[in-house]
């Protein structure tokens, strides 16, 4: 009987479900979408429910699309985005929404943590404040809804509660950790001090583990529950983040990703952190690995909101509209700012425009200029980078708007840079690749990455492209300078 791994992603705004055979060939996939609540401006929130719901649907397809026997399932493991804890009372009920990385509510936390505590957390968390962090969400709940905050008894993050909902067990790994805030990363431990600051008792907090370490299996409940077969493995599991690192194949240092998803990334694997307040430092699951990195807050958001609100029709006739306007869209400009900006501000007051405004521009010039505005955020970024002497010896392009031949070929000239694509690079790949090494498939990422991962294509700067966007960054710093003040 053929046995499969099974990577499973907590998406922004979906599960999505990789399985992966033991020859390293993907055997099916599957997502399920879900909702994001937003109470109040500025603020984004999922019902830790919503997951479970999905990941049900998403599994039953998974299975009768490839016609996989879920004993055919050798093992599971998860990964979601980092800052979002789901937080449960001492009968292990959830207690509330799960507040998301792009929630905008815990300012003035963050500024309380700069002012106060910004030496200690650059110390042991090697990450400035900011409001996408566990920790000022925390400080935000004890003081603003002490109810819900009295009652809590288990902490622990998204990943995780899925995991602990099939298995009945917690525990979380050491890099979704560090995306609390109050966890050590240099001594790997949960930090007595920055616990004590955000309110935090200890005991809520969950085993600290390896992302490949095997701690539990599907229990009988969970079995039923949610139509696995009990006592197929479950690993622990880690960051979206990584495990994208993971899929498109990037296992030495200099190894790069350009991120366009909701928001837009870029990571280095490095040998070390790199200090910096602009930079978010991450451990890679590669031994003595890092993937620092810099972040647009709304990339592909952009694009969806555009989509929505203005543009009104699918992004392939968008494309195909903008691809007809030349290089800079006859001056008109947009910034991304939609929820703040992150790298190279770190402001949450920040908002999106559209600039240069004249009669002659056409929804084509806007949704080009959509695209561009983008990829000029993430050129800040770039920067950003190269100033730190990070050095880039490969770049792949990964995330939904890299699927868009149009975009990648606007951010490779934006940024100046070769790219390559993989054929594969959902963070569920990633995580099923993290299954099979965990249970001896492949030896280590390495191998498992040279088995995998394929690149589709390669995307190159058009030089005559290059010269216009060089010029036309100067003035979208201009712009954001203005601007600023304003906000």
């Amino acid at each position: 009987m053929n046995k499969f791994v099974l990577g499973v992603d907590i998406g922004s705004g979906s599960v999505k479900l990789t399985l992966l055979s033991r020859e390293g060939r993907i055997q099916g996939t599957a997502s399920c979408e879900y909702p994001t609540y937003y109470p109040q401006v500025g603020w984004c929130e999922q019902n830790p429910e919503d997951w479970c719901v999905a990941f049900k649907s998403a599994l039953k397809i998974i299975l009768s699309q490839s016609k996989v026997n879920k004993a055919q399932i050798e093992a599971i493991s998860f990964d979601a985005a980092t800052h979002t804890a789901v937080l449960l009372d001492n009968q292990k009920r959830v207690l509330r929404r799960a507040i998301l990385w792009t929630d905008q509510r815990s300012k003035e936390e963050v500024r309380e943590l700069t002012d106060k505590h910004l030496d200690l957390i650059m110390e042991q968390v090697m990450n400035a404040p900011t409001t996408v962090w566990t920790l000022p969400q925390m400080m935000w709940l004890k003081k603003h809804d002490p109810d819900t905050y009295n009652k809590i008894g288990f902490l622990l993050f998204a990943k995780d509660y899925l995991r602990y909902r099939i298995t009945q067990s917690i525990e979380t790994d050491t890099i979704d950790a560090a995306g609390s805030m109050f966890y050590d990363v240099r001594n790997e431990c949960w930090s007595d001090e920055l616990c004590k600051i955000g309110g935090i008792r200890k005991e809520w907090l969950p085993k600290l583990c390896k992302p490949t370490d095997y701690t539990a299996s599907v229990s009988e409940n969970g079995a039923k529950e949610f139509g696995l077969e009990e006592g197929t493995k479950v690993l622990v599991g880690t960051t979206d983040t990584v495990m994208e690192v993971i899929a498109a194949g990037n296992v030495e240092p200099g190894h790069s990703t350009v991120k366009l998803a909701t928001a837009g990334r870029i990571c280095v694997v490095t040998d070390r952190p790199i200090n910096s307040e602009f930079i978010f430092n991450y451990r890679h699951v590669m031994p003595n690995l890092w993937y620092p990195g810099t972040a647009t807050a709304s990339c592909a958001a952009s694009y969806r909101w555009y989509r929505d609100v203005v543009g009104r029709e699918s992004y392939e006739e968008l494309n195909a509209q903008a691809e007809t306007v030349s290089a800079g869209c006859d001056g008109l400009m947009f910034h991304p700012y939609l929820n703040g900006e992150l790298t190279p501000y770190n402001d949450p007051d920040l908002r999106g425009s559209f600039t240069g405004i004249n009669s002659g521009h056409t929804i084509a010039h806007f949704t080009r200029a959509t695209l561009e505005g983008v990829a000029m955020s993430l050129k800040d970024c770039l920067n950003m980078i190269n100033e730190l002497g990070v050095e880039m010896t490969r770049v792949r392009i990964i995330g939904g708007g890299a699927k868009g031949i149009l975009w990648r070929q606007i951010v490779a000239d934006v940024l100046g840079i070769e790219m390559q694509k993989v054929k594969v690079d959902d963070s569920s790949f990633g995580t099923a690749m993290l299954a099979a090494v965990g249970i001896g498939w492949f030896e280590s990422f390495s191998q498992a990455a040279d088995v995998c991962v394929e690149i589709e294509s390669v995307s190159k700067p058009i030089p005559q492209n290059v010269e216009v966007y060089e010029k036309l960054f100067k003035k979208y710093k201009a712009v954001h300078d203005a601007l600023a003040p304003i906000y």
